[in-house]
């Protein structure tokens, strides 16, 4: 998940500067994915699976304990976030997106995962993830 999650944060960073619009990069993912969660689960939805997968990523990445799902299930970030360099921001989005995608595959499966994903970044592989399975040559524990 970490590996998909870092190919969809870098594909969004392209070109981007790290603090634009509403001063934060962190979430810019997360709220490109919002729209078509949303319309699956519907705001009370979204915002459970955003807020486990936050309180998930919160053990990885400290900062993120600063960070709220609000009611409608957008991300709350304190001011402090903009003085996080980039890396930083790119490593709790990644987190929280691999913690997000995690959790979308065990409660609505990897093929409905993969074209929610699909839709959201058209051209974006896919196909080539395996969602956690087994790796050919790796033994299972």
């Amino acid at each position: 998940m970490r590996d998909f999650a870092q190919r969809l944060v870098a594909r969004e960073a392209m070109g981007k500067r790290p603090f634009e619009r509403n001063g934060r990069a962190f979430g810019r993912v997360i709220e490109k994915v919002r729209g078509p969660l949303v319309a699956l689960t519907g705001v009370a939805g979204f915002r459970s699976l955003l807020s486990r997968a936050l309180a998930l990523a919160n053990a990885e990445v400290r900062w993120l304990r600063a960070v709220h799902v609000k009611a409608d299930g957008a991300l709350e970030c304190p001011a402090e976030i903009a003085q996080l360099d980039k890396e930083e921001i790119a490593k709790g989005e990644v987190a929280l997106l691999a913690q997000l995608l995690g959790l979308l595959v065990t409660f609505i499966g990897e093929a409905l995962t993969a074209r929610l994903l699909e839709d959201t970044w058209p051209g974006v592989p896919v196909n080539d993830f395996d969602f956690g399975r087994k790796s050919p040559g790796k033994e299972q524990k």
